[in-house]
This record gives C-alpha cells, structure tokens and sequence, in this order.
C-alpha cells in the first residue's frame, strides 16, 4: 500500500466521513481544521492550524505520504501548492477550473501523483460518461451529456433547496463560466442557461449550465463528438429565483453576501438525495444508438452514523480513487483525469462498490 498516513484538510462532512473510510482501509489518518470538531471520528488524529499559513503545511505536509483538501475552493491551490513541494500525493473534489489548471502544472514535475476533482461532479461523474461513449465506434459519436443533482426529498419555498453543500462552491457553480462542446468546437458559455426539462421515474425537474462539472472532459474530447455539457438538476423554479438574485438583484456582484443570505435561509437537510441522468449517442457497429444511465442515491447510515447522500457519494468517490493510487491501479507520478480512470475499476474499490450495490443498472452499461 502506498499510501499510509493521510492528511484531510476540512473537517465537514465529506472530510469526516472521508477519516472514517480511509480509516477502514487500515491508513492512519490525521485530520486539519481550524477548531476541533466535537465529535472527531475514533482513532483519527487531529491537528489544529490555519491552512491558509504555508509554513505551518509545510511542517505537516512532511509527516505525511498523501493529502486531501476538503477545504473551501478559494484555499484549495495552496494545499496543492504545499503538496507539491513536499512531494506528496494530493487529491480534491473541487469543481474550479483555475485550481485545477493550476493543480495540472504543479503535477508536470511532481514525484506524487495528483488528482483534484475527485468528487460526484467532477469525479464519478466524468467516469461514468467517459465509460458510456467507449461504447460507441470512433468518429461516430453524437453527444455525451451529463447531469447531477443534490436536492432535498421534500422541497420548500421556490428554490427548492438545502445547504448540504458548500454554498461558495454553489453559487461558484453559478457564476463561473462554463465549458462546453457545441457543433464539433470548445466553447465557454454563461452558466444558468440552456434550461431543459428532465423527467425521472414520473418526476418532472429542470437542468441548466453550471461550471466545473465536466472537469477536463472538453479537452479529452474535442474532436471526438459533436456536443458535449454538463448541467445541474433541481426543482422546477430554482433556476429563475437564481437569475433573480444573481442578474436581477447584482448579487453576482457580492457572491459573498448571496451566501451569507442562504445559509441562513435554507439550512442542511439529511434527507437529501442525489440524481444522476448521463447518456450519450452516437454509432454502434454502424447503428445509431442512446445509451442511458439514471441512478437515484440517498442518504446512508456509515460508521454508526446517517450521512446525507451527498456527503457519502462525494466521500466514497474521493476513497475510491485514493485507494486505486494506494494499490498502483492508477499511475503513480501524473496527473491524472477522472475521465481516465475506468469505471469497472473505480466500481470494484472498497468504497466505490457502493455505488453500484445501490444501484446494479451500473454493472451493465
């Protein structure tokens, strides 16, 4: 096992869940946050300290062979940077661009292997899509697209959401542009566009651009399909009670306010559920085909405890992945993107067999 005695940077949910998995594949974990959670998980180690202080992660860094940032997006590039120059492996879920490009040139040179974006989306969700268009004959593929949703079982108020998630990263999502595929070519476009209507298993939901879900997809795939995009499910009406705060109301101007506001309007709720619509279209042996992939997750009790269905997709994503580098299924010394990491694989982890017990479609496709 390469890997023996991780850090985990951020102790919410992902990342207290995330010490108790790695703690079920024997690594002694160490735990960093600001304050010392009441509850920190047994037999994990904890350190106090501000991740923003370079000197104090490279002290610590030393003493550790991995590091996980779960951590807010805005500190996640200094952690890498840390990781980097203590020349160990490094892992994220974060969903921004900028770090990741940023995280791609640090790992060029490093003797450690580094991956951000390991999460639902990015993370398994680029697996996933990846996987279905290697089904179809090169040249010959239509469109990949992708679309994931964390939403509350019984929504209130317009919005029709819960702060189970980091509300910077959201409304991140919700103003950082957007990389897609169109008409053969790589384009930016505007985040909160492209409305389209879902319907799974008799419920009607609405999906629109969001930035960072497809992580390094546009690159891996430009020339090789016509469209490509990822975008996010929620209730019908979110979408234009966002444009109305963000557009109408400025709030784009003062992201920092906007979530200040929603976290005191719309708290976590444990009874969440996340939605996953991927499909993709193209040639088969010479005939046209869709193939589709809807998975429903929510909550599960792990480690004596309920976790929302967000925080244990997100967490056992991340698991997978490290345990895949641990055991040199993955390369040791790259950067490596999610849409490289093969699916079968990812899906016979320790933690990643979650997510095909729970739903067996995935065995299939």
């Amino acid at each position: 096992m390469n890997i023996k005695k991780p850090l985990i940077l951020g102790l919410g949910g992902v990342g207290s869940l995330l010490a108790e998995l790695l703690k079920e594949l024997k690594m002694d974990v160490t735990a960093f946050d600001t304050n010392k959670p009441q509850h920190l998980p047994k037999d994990i180690s904890f350190i106090s300290g501000d991740a923003k202080n370079s000197a104090t992660l490279a002290k610590i860094f030393g003493e550790h062979d991995a590091v996980i940032s779960c951590l807010p997006f805005q500190l996640t590039l200094g952690v890498a940077e840390a990781a980097y120059k203590a020349g160990i492996y490094y892992f994220d879920p974060t969903e921004d661009i900028k770090t990741t490009e940023a995280v791609r040139k640090l790992a060029q040179n490093s003797p450690k292997t580094m991956i951000p974006q390991c999460g639902l989306a990015p993370g398994f969700i680029a697996i996933l899509g990846a996987h279905l268009a290697s089904a179809f004959d090169p040249g010959a593929l239509r469109y990949i697209k992708l679309r994931v949703g964390a939403l509350p079982q019984h929504p209130t108020g317009q919005l029709g959401y819960a702060g189970n998630w980091s509300l910077d990263g959201l409304i991140h999502e919700y103003i950082a542009e957007c990389d897609v595929i169109a008409d053969g070519k790589r384009h930016k476009v505007a985040p909160l566009r492209n409305v389209e209507i879902l319907r799974i298993d008799g419920m009607e939901y609405e999906a629109f651009t969001t930035s960072g879900g497809l992580g390094t997809m546009t690159e891996t795939f430009a020339g090789k399909v016509e469209t490509l995009d990822y975008k996010s499910i929620r209730y019908p009406g979110h979408l234009s009670g966002m444009k109305l705060l963000l557009e109408d109301l400025r709030f784009r101007e003062d992201p920092d306010a906007l979530v200040k506001r929603i976290g005191n309007a719309l708290p976590p709720d444990d009874e969440d559920r996340v939605l996953i619509h991927a499909s993709a279209q193209g040639q088969i042996n010479g005939r046209l085909q869709t193939k589709v992939l809807v998975a429903q997750y929510d909550p599960l009790k792990i480690a004596g405890k309920a976790r929302p269905a967000i925080v244990w997709t997100t967490a056992a994503s991340l698991a997978a992945v490290i345990e895949m580098v641990s055991f040199a299924i993955l390369p040791q010394n790259k950067f490596i993107k999610q849409e490289e990491i093969p699916l079968a694989a990812f899906l016979k982890t320790t933690h990643g067999k979650k997510f095909v017990e729970l739903c067996p479609k995935l065995e299939s496709v």
